[in-house]
């Protein structure tokens, strides 16, 4: 059933080639953002659920 419904569209062999390219360069951005990070910027996120002051 489905499959006819997505063959009748014109052009929809562009979408997981969009999908993927996005995925790809959404997390080849993230990656990058992890290796820059300031350290001190890290630290100070990891120990914030420790942190007792308001």
């Amino acid at each position: 059933m489905f499959r006819n419904i997505l063959n009748s569209i014109e052009g929809v062999s562009v979408f997981p080639i969009f999908s993927l390219i996005v995925f790809f360069v959404f997390f080849t951005a993230l990656g990058f953002w992890v290796i820059k990070a300031d350290k001190k910027y890290v630290n100070h996120m990891e120990n914030l659920p420790f942190d007792n002051e308001k």
